[in-house]
């Protein structure tokens, strides 16, 4: 007696991912972003009240990653779990070279946005494109 009701109805960017605060992240090819642009398998926007999600994109497809769980010490795995990893890496590096963001999220955010690559797609697809640590360190 189970019922399957439609989460988010036509889109595909939800909780929590679609929250103002949150940085939503789309995935990409890992050589050739420019070439291949967003994941078959990324979300996409908008929100279901219309808001620009993904935020950004990065790599995500045959990333290699730890293995907890087979006893390896690697695997490959694509979606945007791996996406996210690269973008929290790269936050974690930039707030080690500009501590004085620390305990300022949305500043932070703003800055990764605002230095993005745009890849030339959608941008309910690629959001502001793919980040860019180089030119936030610049910026700041």
């Amino acid at each position: 007696d189970s019922v399957s009701v439609p989460v988010n109805l036509d889109m595909s960017i939800g909780d929590p991912a679609n929250l103002e605060e949150a940085i939503a992240v789309g995935s990409i090819h890992k050589l050739r972003p420019n070439t291949y642009g967003v994941s078959w398998f990324s979300s996409k926007g908008p929100t279901s009240d219309g808001r620009l999600k993904p935020d950004c994109v990065a790599p995500g497809e045959r990333i290699s990653s730890c293995d907890a769980h087979t006893g390896n010490r690697y695997r490959e795995d694509s979606g945007t779990s791996m996406a996210c990893a690269h973008v929290s890496g790269l936050l974690g590096a930039f707030l080690s070279k500009r501590r004085e963001f620390i305990g300022q999220p949305d500043r932070v955010k703003e800055i990764l946005l605002e230095n993005c690559q745009d890849l030339g797609r959608d941008q309910f697809h690629q959001g502001a494109g793919m980040p860019n640590l180089l030119k936030m360190l610049a910026a700041t």
